[in-house]
């Protein structure tokens, strides 16, 4: 049986991982027939926000992966710990806290900065020649994690793929329903949350890269 780490970001979609990309992600995984180990980087999130009012809890912290364990029910893994030949694959889903958590894009922008372990993680998968996919936000990314010229997608947001170039890699503007493939990386990326206005046009794509990861592993 395939199994896919799945790295998370936090719970809830303005700080943390996206819910329904992840949710997505993980059922299709198992309908698929393979397994998962969701993983968080032990770290504090960069801010909390309220989801109902959209503003910023101010004074509230958080710690990544203890509101990832709220996503993974509890079965969950530091990051820290994981190692890269107990897997077949790489997933890492959308939701601002691969821009805020994961790395600091949503600041930053093209002079960001990715957590030290998601890189290490992300080039032993890599290296071992097993495929990684990235969702939504996630895939700004793939320059640091997978290298210059590395191809991928985030959508056809302009901003974020201006970025995305800047940092050496090379954008693909994609449909909601569609993934664009590295072959040559075995990289998969699709837009979800970043064009999708409803949580079928989400799965649409999200399916398509787990099958798509599942068959290059």
């Amino acid at each position: 049986m395939k199994k896919i780490a799945v790295v998370l970001s936090g719970c809830g979609v303005y700080d943390g991982s996206e819910i329904y990309e992840s949710v997505i992600t993980l059922l299709q995984i198992a309908e698929r027939g393979a397994s998962y180990q969701c993983m968080a980087p032990n770290i504090e999130q960069m801010h909390v926000i309220n989801h109902l009012s959209g503003e910023e809890a101010s004074g509230e912290r958080r710690n990544v992966l203890v509101e990832a364990a709220r996503l993974a029910r509890g079965e969950i893994i530091d990051l820290a710990d994981a190692k890269a030949e107990d897997y077949d694959a790489l997933i890492i889903p959308g939701g601002f806290g691969a821009a805020k958590n994961l790395s600091d894009f949503a600041v930053k922008g093209a002079e960001c900065q990715v957590n030290p372990q998601l890189i290490s993680f992300t080039q032993a998968i890599h290296q071992a020649g097993k495929p990684v996919g990235l969702i939504c936000i996630a895939p700004a990314m793939t320059p640091i994690l997978l290298g210059e010229g590395a191809t991928c997608t985030i959508g056809t947001d302009p901003d974020a793929a201006a970025a995305i170039e800047a940092m050496g890699g090379k954008h693909q503007n994609c449909g909601v329903s569609e993934i664009v493939i590295d072959t040559e990386r075995k990289i998969v990326t699709t837009p979800a949350y970043m064009l999708a206005g409803s949580i079928t046009e989400a799965a649409s794509g999200i399916r398509k890269l787990v099958d798509q990861v599942l068959d290059l592993a």
